[in-house]
């Protein structure tokens, strides 16, 4: 998964995470950065079940197009964008909601970050093109 695809997913996967704080009056859940074991349970879990892969292809798919409205400073595209693949995102759980929010958190550069990109690299590889 590309760097830009990482943060614009990790982004709209914490979104729910903080409506539902903010819904509850408390401030909203430290996301702590997730580990390898994190990661590669969810990519597990995903790749097991037909469903949640094809939903995690079409959120990767609104990732691309979320950068190419970026790129264009399309903010109404990008909020129409980020409430599918909110929507999308909700129905591959709370495990891998978590990993994406604590993603925000990674340095993509760092060697824990590669690492972790790579895992899903292969979940990406996996996608249809």
């Amino acid at each position: 998964m590309n760097l830009k695809l990482v943060i614009a997913v990790a982004t709209i996967a914490a979104m729910p995470v903080l409506a539902q704080a903010q819904q509850k009056g408390g401030p909203p859940p430290a996301a702590k950065p997730p580990t390898k074991a994190d990661v590669q349970k969810v990519v597990t879990q995903i790749k097991g079940d037909k469903a949640k892969l094809d939903i995690y292809c079409q959120i990767a798919k609104l990732g691309d197009q979320m950068q190419a409205a970026a790129d264009k400073k399309d903010q109404k595209k990008m909020d129409d964008l980020n409430k599918q693949a909110d929507a999308l995102g909700q129905k591959l759980g709370p495990d891998y909601a978590k990993v994406m929010a604590g993603m925000e958190d990674v340095d993509p550069e760092s060697k824990d970050g590669k690492d972790l990109v790579a895992l899903f690299d292969s979940l990406d590889a996996s996608c249809p093109k």
